[in-house]
């Protein structure tokens, strides 16, 4: 997302017309969720990606030929029937709906970009909402960038529909998650929130934690290391961290600035050291707090925690045992397990299986007899 918004400055700095495409909403089975991003530079080239296939190929093209017509913002459907899906190998079944959203001027937009890509680089959170239907189609495409304290920048173009956005925006800004919106007066706008990298926390640096940093940063994560070995807590053990931190986790865990997108992995060395961790990990904001060990050991740990007047409705929170049950035994496998489960929580999965249903099976073999 980050390369958007960064190629974007570059191009507008030069003086170059872009194009940023941007689902906004899907029905049925798509390739890609609202949020994703297609940049069109003037060249032809692009960066980021709407799903492959026919459907970015068109938006693409569509995109191209606005700007060499120095045409205004569009919002359309692009409906994924068998035919179309079967010409890219796929099996979708649904409809998207985009903004097509070429900017030729740096003045309005610049400023913008700039404090979604500093936000992006770990500088705290933004929204930003964009107007995709109006009665006045001069309006579509007209944004407004709401900031943590309240100020903005921009308008959608009346009152009524500022207000809404900016009492909808501080959800989706602290998760970095997105909501398409049928305003009270009639317009339709996408509200998107930004927000500092997902940071996992780890705490503890074994031989797991090692495996989880490796896996995670491969899938965007930032990572940082807390231990009070230094064997256990350097760059050259732990090359991916971004931050390493010796000390106490629970000191630390008191003295890092710690909010909902950061996601904190208990794994020490043994259970004194687990349960003063948990303690400054309960207390914090974070988004999900994992504790790595058995249901023996997390049983004794809650109970502890009870008896010292705990919230249980905080520690029913708690994800212990933490990970997926895939029968992990290796370092890399437990590694998998939970970083598996940290994406199911941030992203809103299930967990389950995908594999489809015998009764679908049946059903289906019923049908061609």
């Amino acid at each position: 997302m980050n390369n958007i918004f960064k190629n974007a400055i570059d191009e507008l700095r030069n003086g170059n017309p872009i194009v940023i495409s941007t689902v906004v909403q899907t029905k049925g089975s798509t390739p890609q969720k609202p949020g994703a991003k297609l940049l069109v530079k003037s060249d032809g080239s692009g960066i980021g990606t709407l799903g492959g296939g026919c459907v970015e190929g068109d938006i693409w093209f569509e995109s191209t030929q606005l700007l060499n017509n120095n045409e205004t913002p569009k919002y359309r459907d692009y409906v994924l029937n068998e035919e179309l899906a079967a010409e890219d190998g796929l099996i979708c079944g649904g409809t998207m709906y985009f903004l097509i959203d070429p900017i030729y001027s740096s003045k309005q937009f610049l400023p913008i970009a700039n404090e979604i890509n500093d936000v992006l680089n770990g500088k705290g959170s933004v929204s930003l909402a964009t107007l995709i239907s109006s009665n006045n189609n001069q309006h579509i495409g007209k944004k407004m960038l709401i900031r943590e304290d309240g100020s903005t920048i921009g308008t959608l173009g009346n009152t009524t529909i500022n207000k809404d956005a900016m009492n909808r925006s501080k959800a989706v800004m602290i998760h970095g998650t997105y909501e398409y919106i049928l305003s009270p007066s009639g317009e339709q706008y996408f509200l998107e929130g930004f927000t500092n990298p997902p940071t996992i926390i780890l705490c503890g640096g074994g031989h797991v934690s090692k495996a989880i940093s490796s896996l995670a940063s491969t899938l965007g994560f930032k990572i940082t290391i807390t231990d009070d070995r230094k064997e256990f807590a350097n760059s050259k053990r732990f090359p991916e961290a971004t931050n390493i931190h010796l000390g106490k986790p629970e000191n630390i865990l008191k003295e890092i600035n710690i909010n909902r997108n950061n996601f904190i992995i208990i794994a020490t060395r043994g259970h004194r050291y687990d349960n003063t961790a948990l303690k400054a990990a309960i207390d914090t904001n974070a988004h999900y707090i994992g504790l790595l060990g058995s249901k023996r050991k997390t049983i004794l740990i809650y109970k502890e925690l009870l008896q010292l007047g705990y919230d249980l409705s905080r520690i029913k929170e708690i994800h212990a045992p933490i990970g997926l049950d895939i029968n992990a035994t290796s370092p890399a496998e437990i590694a998998v397990s939970i970083i598996s489960e940290i994406l199911m929580v941030r992203d809103g999965g299930t967990g389950q299986s995908m594999k489809i249903e015998e009764k679908r099976i049946d059903k289906l073999i019923n049908s061609i007899k």
